[in-house]
């Protein structure tokens, strides 16, 4: 399987660290030809609404909802948990997302820069106890529809 990593804006180089360290070798993604060799795609943290507009301006936004529309797995950390969202809450009038995942997602949902922290995750399926997750200017998921599984909370805010 060909992972690519969403390489406009925002951490791609450590998504693509990581991947690499599990063993496969990420494509980086910054044009429609670059997306149509992937099975797969990471959208990394960043900021969600430079990164919306720099897929509008790499042609790249309609192409990749259409793949993500035909079921091309894809996992969203921070700014690409919002842009997989159905909706986003905070976000500019003109911000589009996807709506691969019945999710209403509030940007900067923990406060300003400032108020960044990092927090244990329980996660079940995570074997050798919990995750160590980083809260910069971070979203939570508001609403998650019926069909969505939350994985780990923070407050009581579904993070994951």
């Amino acid at each position: 399987m060909k992972v690519g990593v969403l390489a406009l804006q925002g951490a791609y180089a450590a998504h693509a660290a990581c991947l690499r360290s599990l063993g496969t070798e990420p494509r980086e993604v910054r044009t429609p030809v670059d997306l149509a060799d992937v099975d797969a795609l990471v959208l990394p943290g960043g900021e969600s609404t430079t990164m919306s507009m720099l897929l509008e301006s790499a042609a790249l936004f309609d192409p990749l909802a259409e793949r993500l529309a035909d079921g091309m797995p894809a996992l969203g950390t921070c700014a690409g948990m919002i842009l997989l969202g159905a909706e986003i809450l905070d976000g500019r009038a003109d911000q589009r997302c996807f709506g691969a995942v019945d999710i209403s997602v509030r940007r900067n949902a923990f406060g300003r820069q400032i108020d960044s922290f990092e927090a244990d995750l329980a996660l079940a399926a995570l074997e050798g106890g919990p995750f160590r997750a980083v809260f910069i200017r971070a979203p939570f998921v508001e609403r998650a529809g019926p069909d969505v599984d939350v994985l780990a909370t923070v407050d009581g805010h579904p993070v994951l």
